[in-house]
C-alpha cells in the first residue's frame, strides 16, 4: 500500500510537519483545518460564522483535490471554542454540506491555537 500526499493551493499550506491530507486505500484523511484563507491570511479576528465557513471550505477544497466532494465525507470532527457556538456551527454546516450527512462530532474546547474559534478535521472515502 502506498500513501499518497494531497496538496492544493485552494487551502492554506501546512504550518508544520504534516500534509493537508493523505490517501490510503481510497480513504482520505484531512488534517485539522483552521479558518485560514488559501493565501495564508488568518481569520482569527472574524466572527464565528466567517471562521466556520472558511474551515469547512478548506476541508472541501482538500477533499476536491483528492477527487471527492461533500458526498464523500464519512466523518467530521469539529472543535469549537465555547458550546454557545454549537447552533451557529450546525447552521453553517448544514447550509454548506446540503444533502451530505457524514458522521460528526462537535467538541467544545476552551481555546484553539492562535485564538481561532473553530478547527475541523475529516475523513472521506473516494473511488480507488
Amino acid at each position: 500500500m502506498t500513501v499518497q500526499v494531497i496538496s492544493t493551493d485552494q487551502a492554506p499550506r501546512p504550518a508544520g510537519h504534516y500534509a493537508q491530507a493523505t490517501v490510503a486505500n481510497g480513504t482520505v484523511y484531512i488534517s485539522g483545518q483552521l479558518p485560514i484563507a488559501p493565501d495564508g491570511t488568518g481569520l482569527m479576528r472574524e466572527d464565528f460564522e466567517t471562521q466556520g465557513e472558511q474551515a469547512i471550505a478548506n476541508v472541501l477544497a482538500i477533499l476536491k483535490e483528492a477527487g471527492g466532494d461533500g458526498a464523500e465525507l464519512a466523518r467530521v470532527n469539529a472543535y469549537i471554542v465555547g458550546a454557545e457556538h454549537w447552533g451557529v456551527f450546525d447552521e453553517i454546516y448544514a447550509r454548506v454540506l446540503g444533502d451530505a450527512r457524514p458522521a460528526r462530532t462537535i467538541v467544545p474546547v476552551k481555546e484553539l491555537h492562535y485564538g481561532y474559534l473553530v478547527e475541523i478535521d475529516a475523513i472521506g472515502v473516494i473511488a480507488g
